[in-house]
């Protein structure tokens, strides 16, 4: 059976890859692109999609919701007021990933995620 294998575990505990994975969403949204390995990448576009997706209703109780789940000032400004807008008409998909090269120290497969433009 398959119960409870719906994310990635990434090597952390769960307050530590919740922490984590909303401060790269921040970066994501305040930066337009992050370099990351693959794994945290895929990781991080299944929480930036649904933030997005939550942002482009634009109402009081989705700032609330988008508060809770990251809790950075700027990005949420920046995600009601430019990114939000900018993805009315798309229906999903924000998010591109580009793998990009073997990290040295570890060969782990990096990636850079990205905004579409």
């Amino acid at each position: 059976m398959r119960h409870g294998d719906a994310h990635r575990k990434l090597g952390r505990h769960s307050s530590h890859r919740k922490a984590m994975l909303a401060n790269m969403v921040a970066s994501l949204i305040l930066e337009g692109s992050i370099e990351t390995t693959v794994t945290r990448a895929k990781e991080v576009r299944r929480v930036a999609e649904r933030i997005i997706t939550r942002a482009k209703g634009g109402t009081l109780n989705d700032r609330r919701i988008v508060i809770s789940r990251m809790n950075h000032k700027e990005a949420v400004i920046k995600l009601f007021d430019e990114v939000a807008p900018r993805f009315a008409e798309r229906p999903g998909g924000y998010t591109r990933i580009i793998r990009t090269r073997t990290r040295l120290g570890d060969a782990s497969q990096m990636a850079v995620i990205a905004l579409v433009d």
